[in-house]
């Protein structure tokens, strides 16, 4: 800091023996820039302490120094659902070090399909991570025509234009559904995610495939969505309307704790009546009576990689557009 207050753009000039307009551009990301003035600037700059004003800044680099993480879901979820707990945290974690802001959109009662996305498309931050969207939010249209930088954790219903980094939900209610079929169960139900969700669509894919590998019968279906609450009730309806089935994959570990919940109401055993498979692994799975088996979703794998592609289309790095899909892994409980 000078005796007047705090170093300004001026100081830092005189400073480095520049002109003011060279320190700006020095200051901006280097433009038009010799080497030899660039250090003096940033030594100079070291030496005075000297932070530059956003508002200024932005007029001249045309950035927010601001990135945003969409997750349309109301704001409740954050504090209940693990996975998006973890997004927030990873994503955050993985602007340490940066000058970047955060800029957390969730969605609102009564808002306007599009909304989010118009705000997106008005300069308001320089690129976008995107999690848990629905196929009504309007997100993947006005991204994939649009010039923000933006990457989806969890993959989009379509993917022209639009780089996305996910886990194989095929595989995985593959994977949770073979675990049941090889205990020996023969009428599998599933409680699926969403089904204006690719997480969802997938997971019922996967789960529907290996059924009809086994040859059995694939109409025990019943929609959740992705909470304990949803998972209750898709439980509750299940029975009711299958009564006979011995094994049920939920679409997630939130889903399957609600599910355990019914079955103990009903004096159902697990697995000895009726065996269940989740999907997730971030915590609930754990804490479950009996310990939930389930599959795991790379979460911490999926944030980090979205996070440091964000960075480099910001850095203007090629970035190569192919998704990025992750394997899953069986995680045995004693739940099946």
């Amino acid at each position: 800091m000078t005796p007047d207050g705090p170093p300004t753009l001026d100081d830092v000039a005189r400073t480095a023996g520049v002109s003011r307009s060279t320190a700006s551009r020095a200051i901006n990301g280097g433009l038009r820039v010799s080497p030899e003035a660039q250090a003096a600037v940033d030594d100079a700059v070291a030496r005075l302490g000297y932070s530059p004003n956003r508002a200024a800044r932005s007029l001249v680099t045309r950035r927010t120094d601001s990135i945003a993480l969409v997750m349309p879901e109301p704001d409740e979820r954050i504090f209940t659902d693990p996975f998006l707990g973890a997004t927030l945290r990873g994503v955050s974690a993985g602007l340490a070090g940066t000058d970047l802001q955060l800029v957390l959109l969730l969605a609102r009662p009564g808002e306007h399909p599009g909304q989010m996305a118009r705000y997106l498309s008005s300069g308001h931050v320089d690129g976008v991570i995107v999690t848990s969207h629905h196929r009504g939010d309007q997100l993947e249209q006005e991204l994939a025509g649009g010039s923000l930088p933006a990457v989806f954790v969890g993959r989009p219903f379509t993917d022209a234009g639009l780089r996305w980094i996910d886990v194989d939900n095929v595989e995985g209610g593959r994977v949770a559904t073979r675990r049941l079929i090889e205990r020996g169960c023969r009428r599998v139900a599933t409680i699926t995610g969403p089904l204006d969700m690719t997480a969802g669509v997938d997971r019922l894919a996967g789960w529907r495939t290996e059924m009809r590998a086994a040859g059995m019968p694939d109409d025990a279906v019943v929609e959740g969505d992705f909470t304990v609450a949803g998972g209750t009730e898709a439980t509750r309806r299940l029975l009711d309307e299958h009564p006979d089935v011995d094994a049920i994959f939920v679409a997630s570990d939130l889903m399957a704790e609600g599910a355990l919940q019914v079955l103990d109401a009903r004096g159902l055993s697990v697995p000895g009546d009726i065996a269940v498979t989740g999907f997730d692994d971030l915590g609930i799975a754990a804490s479950t009576t009996p310990r939930l088996t389930t599959v795991r979703n790379p979460v911490v794998e999926m944030v980090n990689s979205a996070t440091s592609t964000l960075l480099a289309l910001l850095a203007g790095d090629d970035v190569p557009a192919e998704p990025q899909v992750l394997e899953v892994e069986l995680v045995e409980g004693t739940s099946a």
